[in-house]
């Protein structure tokens, strides 16, 4: 059953960052990493089994993100993808702050929240502050190399649009190997019940979905461009 929730969770994500790209364009793209940044970093308490493997969960919504970057370096350039960049650093920040806040309320009597609340939240100072920190360094580097890529291979075959598949994946299994193994070891190594072989195991699962939704998203970037030509054609 992970399994398929897992299986369609790529596809509804996927799905949804593409229809808001086709709604509302970049805008829409920019309230997607808001939203993924958001729900990932909750999400990323949730530890199961599936495909063999112990995992965290987050990896698709954190996978959404490098989509999310690599279609805005692909259609409307740089600055655009690192633009997302910092609203997803801004929303965790947000995040952080608010959650932290709640901490500080004494419930009311008849209250039957705090606690869950409390046993939930109490982490996510550090959870934030790694994924916040991991966060800013694996995207602005996939920005990075994503145009770095792409300056190999327009110099090399002399076609600006040719080989998206290499800088989209070339940029994003490189970006996502230093965001899991920096992230799963800022947010749990010492912590009770996180031992090496967990981590070890929960790193290796979290990079192999990563490999699986780079492969996956990489269609998904095809057809963001295609969107991105009819809109541009259409303007004319």
């Amino acid at each position: 059953m992970n399994e398929l929730i897992l299986a369609g969770s790529v596809v509804f994500i996927f799905g949804s960052v593409l229809a808001a790209y086709r709604l509302w364009g970049d805008q829409g793209l920019y309230a997607m990493t808001v939203a993924v940044t958001l729900l990932a970093n909750i999400e990323v308490l949730i530890l199961v089994t599936a495909f063999g493997m112990e995992q965290t969960l987050g990896n698709v919504l954190f996978a959404a993100t490098f989509l999310i970057t690599d279609i805005l370096s692909e259609n409307t350039g740089k600055a655009a993808a690192n633009r997302a960049v910092f609203l997803g650093i801004g929303a965790s920040v947000f995040f952080a702050l608010l959650t932290a806040s709640w901490m500080l309320y004494t419930p009311a009597e008849s209250d039957w929240a705090m606690p869950s609340i409390r046993a939930i939240f109490s982490t996510t100072p550090r959870l934030v502050l790694a994924s916040m920190s991991v966060y800013a360094v694996s995207q602005l580097l996939d920005v990075w190399l994503y145009h770095k890529w792409w300056d190999f291979t327009d110099k090399k075959f002399g076609d600006h649009r040719k080989y998206l598949w290499l800088r989209n994946n070339g940029s994003t299994l490189i970006s996502q190997l230093v965001n899991t193994v920096l992230f799963n070891l800022g947010a749990f190594a010492g912590k009770e019940g996180y031992t090496p072989s967990l981590l070890a195991s929960i790193i290796l699962a979290g990079y192999a979905i990563y490999v699986v939704t780079s492969l996956l998203d990489t269609p998904v970037v095809y057809l963001a461009r295609r969107i991105h030509d009819k809109r541009a054609k259409a303007a004319l």
